[in-house]
């Protein structure tokens, strides 16, 4: 690590030191709040999962009562958060580990991604946020932090670019804490200076969501939790076509999130 690196890494810690935010899987740390916080944390910003997180370890206060839990409760307590599929993997994730791990969350990046929608980056921040493990890894707040700081004015940079740095300034005697102050330093980066992240190779633009077919699928299974459903009943209470309600509960039952009896669509069990 050169002279650079290192006072760059003095940066990071100066803001975090000032500024850490207060988040509720970051008190008592136990492998399952890291676990379901994770889970939540895909594809949605740290104070929308705040309060479903908290309400949804208020229902299932441990790993054995979330697999035990019937997939309506799950879906039911997740109803808000969107990308619903990301609850049947973290209910599915509870049933493998109870039966596969004796009820432990695995520690080791490559049993965590033996689960259920457990991707590369989420496998290593599991492991350095529930056991301090060091491994390198790129996330958004992670990516502009990096951008902002070795690049630039780079227009266009690619993740490979970023990994070696990352890598050679990871704080390998306590990753979680170093992890932590990367994602606040890089959420106060995107909010008041513009999000460096624009630059990467790998950013998009996400659709709107009002009006869109994600929306569409949401209120879908939102009917459905109250009482199973047909197609034209559906079009009628949503004054969509017969051909959109069809298409989107045919995602809807491809994710595993609805099963279809007959005419009658329902939420699975």
């Amino acid at each position: 690590m050169n002279s650079t690196e290192r006072a760059f890494r003095k940066t990071v810690y100066a803001y975090y030191r000032e500024h850490k935010r207060v988040l509720p899987w970051r008190v008592s740390v136990t492998p399952y709040k890291v676990l379901v916080s994770e889970v939540m944390l895909q594809q949605t910003q740290a104070e929308r999962v705040v309060p479903k997180f908290r309400e949804f370890l208020r229902t299932f206060p441990s790993l054995a009562s979330l697999g035990a839990a019937p997939l309506s409760h799950v879906l039911s307590c997740w109803s808000g958060l969107g990308y619903n599929r990301r609850a049947r993997f973290l209910h599915e994730s509870a049933k493998i580990i109870a039966t596969q791990h004796n009820g432990w969350v695995p520690r080791s990046v490559a049993e965590l991604e033996k689960l259920p929608g457990i991707g590369a980056y989420s496998a290593r921040a599991i492991a350095a946020f529930a056991y301090n493990e060091a491994h390198p890894f790129i996330e958004t707040n992670i990516r502009a932090v990096y951008i902002h700081h070795f690049f630039p004015k780079k227009k266009v940079i690619a993740d490979s670019e970023l990994l070696p740095i990352i890598k050679r300034t990871l704080d390998t005697k306590n990753p979680r804490e170093w992890y932590a102050a990367l994602m606040d330093y890089g959420a106060y980066l995107k909010k008041e200076q513009g999000n460096p992240s624009r630059r990467s190779q790998t950013h998009t633009r996400q659709s709107a969501f009002k009006g869109s077919r994600r929306e569409l699928r949401g209120h879908l299974l939102k009917e459905l939790l109250k009482k199973p459903a047909t197609v034209k009943r559906l079009s009628k209470e949503m004054h969509r076509s017969e051909k959109e309600i069809a298409e989107a509960l045919a995602v809807l039952a491809r994710d595993g999130l609805i099963v279809q009896k007959g005419l009658s669509f329902s939420v699975s069990s």
